[in-house]
């Protein structure tokens, strides 16, 4: 075929809601649309875009099912009046029954992961994912049968005289399903995506993609949904690569857009080519999305932080104001006996700059009164992390209170060193609704919060909150170093041993003190039981404490 053809094909990538089937539906229409406008006559939507990504036991609802038909059906009908347009729209979608549907069984209904083309008010065709990914955050062998083992062959749509062959997420890792569409006529590929966000993990794609493109020698082009969806969160950043596996347009991260990318039938590939952003500009973005995105799907009018002076809390206001607003952030500052004058000075600094809602409410009469009624169980006793964790649950109950007196949420501060290893406190510093630094290690916290202040203008984040020693304060002279490690050792052995699953003889010979090792990994062992009880929170790395994360509280076996 000569090299002038070419087709006008347009990636987009929006922002999808788990079981807004209508909502949806309406949406790829809209942005369909918009793609028309501009020259595309086939759109290229991400996977399961119908339903948002995961919708989980949704899938084994059959009314679900149903309902996800009906919404497909409507979106095709919906663009009818544009008969030369052709969109590809990620649904699921079920094959058959194996028994009656009145029974509990997961298993009642087998269904696949599938792409549809919609054209001319119908229904085209359908193609069905075949590799189907069981690792990390992904669950898909629960819910789905591969294309393969349904019956379902490779699925190639013509478009400006060009053949583009559909896959679906991890079909494009495996080099069967584009060898099957390449011999099925494609000369070019089209993957539909929905590929959870982690550090790192945009340059992963795009890396992998242009090696399958090299491999069978085919531009391919990249779809991705974005948005927050509980704790994971889609960073966007469609892409295109040529058939020499160089990365020729790519859409920007953490926003909904229309990618338009020309493909000739000589492999070239051109588009609009959106700077790859930082490492800390991708962790801001996905903490503000997955902020924002949690609070708007489900309705929360705001929020509500309890700003310490720390640097913690100080991280969670900034990103809370970057992703809601300061009218819909309030800021509560809960000082204790042991509370600083630089905590109380540096906390109303912070507010200020912010322009959020900033309240003081002393919990020295409620811990006074906790102790006094507790003076007889306690005689003779010293004090200890108990009284310690009095104070953090007297906050934790006054922000809960406020939270349901006023309809808002509370965000919770707590970092990843801490949840690691337990530094915090059940029903205290862990009460809340939306862990925002839960995959943050603390290490992190301090780089992301050096990059916000270099964003604007002037600094958000006063500096001594960055430079002075971090502290719960809920103890005379207390530091987090009395208790734990320096923060850059246990955030590296922790990468090590939860993120990286390397053993301890390993991390040991790596250079680190065995009694450093040895008193992290134990840490992460006897605290599973606090982390079972904390908020969900955003994802941002490859291994998060979560789905990502399935050890048993009660287990006797040491490594």
């Amino acid at each position: 075929m000569p090299a002038t053809v070419s087709a006008s094909i347009a990636l987009v990538q929006f922002n999808a809601t788990v079981g807004d089937l209508a909502g949806n539906a309406q949406r790829i229409a809209q942005w369909s649309r918009q793609a028309y406008s501009q020259g595309a006559r086939l759109v290229i939507t991400p996977e399961l875009s119908l339903t948002g990504y995961p919708p989980e036991d949704l899938l084994l609802r059959p009314a679900f099912m149903r309902a996800c038909d009906e919404a497909l059906a409507a979106c095709a009908a919906s663009l009818a009046d544009l008969p030369d347009l052709q969109v590809v729209v990620g649904h699921p979608q079920a094959i058959d029954a194996l028994g009656d549907l009145r029974t509990r069984s997961l298993a009642v209904q087998r269904r696949v992961n599938a792409a549809s083309v919609l054209a001319g008010g119908r229904v085209m065709a359908t193609y069905a994912k075949r590799e189907l990914p069981n690792y990390q955050v992904f669950d898909e062998r629960r819910y789905f049968v591969s294309g393969r083992d349904a019956g379902f062959g490779p699925l190639v749509v013509e478009t400006g005289g060009l053949r583009v062959g559909l896959l679906i997420c991890e079909d494009a890792w495996f080099d069967e399903p584009a060898a099957a569409a390449k011999a099925a006529g494609a000369q070019v590929l089209a993957v539909i995506n929905a590929s959870p966000f982690h550090l790192g993990k945009a340059e992963e794609r795009e890396e992998r993609m242009a090696r399958r493109a090299v491999e069978s020698g085919l531009p391919l082009l990249y779809s991705h949904l974005v948005g927050g969806q509980d704790e994971v969160v889609f960073d966007g950043a469609s892409f295109a690569v040529d058939a020499k596996g160089a990365v020729r347009a790519r859409a920007a991260s953490f926003v909904e857009e229309v990618l338009a990318v020309q493909v000739n039938a000589d492999g070239a590939v051109s588009g609009p080519l959106a700077p790859a952003p930082s490492l800390e500009s991708q962790a801001w973005a996905a903490l503000v999305t997955g902020v924002r995105d949690y609070l708007g799907k489900n309705g929360f009018p705001g929020a509500i932080i309890g700003l310490s002076g720390g640097i913690d809390s100080a991280l969670v206001l900034a990103v809370a104001v970057d992703a809601l607003g300061a009218d819909r952030v309030r800021a509560v500052m809960m000082p204790s006996p042991y509370t600083a004058d630089i905590s109380w000075i540096d906390a109303r600094d912070m507010a200020r700059r912010l322009g959020v809602q900033y309240d003081e409410i002393s919990i020295v009469p409620m811990f006074e009164s906790f102790k006094s009624a507790l003076a007889l169980e306690f005689a003779g006793l010293a004090e200890d992390a108990t009284e310690e964790n009095i104070q953090a649950r007297i906050r934790g109950t006054l922000l809960m209170a406020l939270s349901n007196k006023s309809g808002r949420i509370v965000l919770t501060t707590g970092n990843k060193s801490e949840m690691a290893t337990g530094y915090c406190t059940l029903y205290g510093d862990m009460a809340g609704g939306f862990a925002v630094i839960k995959d943050v290690a603390k290490t992190l916290v301090y780089r992301l919060a050096a990059w916000r202040n270099a964003q604007g203008a002037a600094p958000v984040i006063p500096e001594r909150i960055i430079t002075r020693p971090p502290s719960a304060e809920l103890r005379p002279d207390q530091t987090d170093q009395d208790s734990l490690p320096p923060y850059d050792v246990l955030d590296a052995i922790l990468a090590r041993y939860m993120e990286d699953d390397q053993g301890v003889e390993e991390i040991v010979a790596a250079g680190y003190a065995r009694t450093d090792v040895e008193r992290v990994t134990r840490l992460i062992k006897i605290n599973e039981y606090k982390r079972r009880q904390a908020p969900v929170g955003i994802r941002i790395t490859h291994r998060s404490f979560g789905k990502d994360w399935r050890y048993p509280i009660t287990s006797k076996f040491r490594a």
